[in-house]
C-alpha cells in the first residue's frame, strides 16, 4: 500500500473511484469544466487530494482543505471530505490509512481542529470514524443546501 498526493493526471482514475461514493450523484458537467475545478484543486496549496494505491490502482481516497482561521491563536482548521474506498477493497484498512494520512498533514500544519461530516447514517461507518481518530459526540454539525430552482 502506498498513500501520495493524487496526480493531476490521475483524474480519470479518481472520478472512477468516486462512482463507489454515492449511489446516485448529480451529473458531471462537460469535461472542460471538471477539468477546470480538477485543475484549481490540484494547483491549491490549502488542498490536499489523498490515495492510497494498492499495485499502482488507486482503490481509495479523501480531500483535506486547510483553511486558515483568525481564532485559536489564528491556527487553521481542517475539513475533510469525500472520503471512499472502491467496493472491493473495503475492510482491508485503506480508509483508516488515508484518514490517518490527512490528520498528519493537517497535523503538520499547525491545525487545532479536523473536522469530518458524513450523510451515512448506520452505525458501522459511525464506528469506522471514530477508530479513525474522530468524535462523534464533540460538536453538533448544521447543513444548509442551496434551494433547488423553483419549476
Amino acid at each position: 500500500m502506498q498513500i501520495r498526493q493524487i496526480a493531476p493526471s490521475e483524474l480519470e482514475e479518481l472520478l472512477a473511484l468516486y462512482r463507489h461514493l454515492h449511489e446516485v450523484d448529480d451529473p458531471l458537467p462537460e469535461p472542460a469544466t471538471v477539468d477546470a475545478v480538477w485543475q484549481e484543486l490540484s494547483s491549491n496549496r490549502g488542498c490536499s487530494c489523498l490515495g492510497v494505491y494498492v499495485q499502482d490502482k488507486l482503490v481509495s481516497s479523501c480531500t483535506l482543505t486547510v483553511i486558515p482561521n483568525l481564532t485559536r491563536g489564528c491556527k487553521p482548521y481542517g475539513v475533510i471530505e469525500n472520503v471512499v474506498t472502491h467496493a472491493d477493497h473495503r475492510g482491508q484498512g485503506h480508509g483508516k490509512a488515508v484518514l490517518a494520512a490527512a490528520l498528519s498533514i493537517a497535523w503538520s500544519q499547525g491545525c487545532y481542529k479536523v473536522m469530518l461530516l458524513t450523510g451515512r447514517k448506520d452505525e458501522a461507518t459511525f464506528r469506522f470514524y471514530e477508530v479513525a481518530g474522530f468524535d462523534r459526540h464533540e460538536k453538533q454539525a448544521f447543513i444548509a443546501k442551496r434551494p433547488k430552482p423553483q419549476t
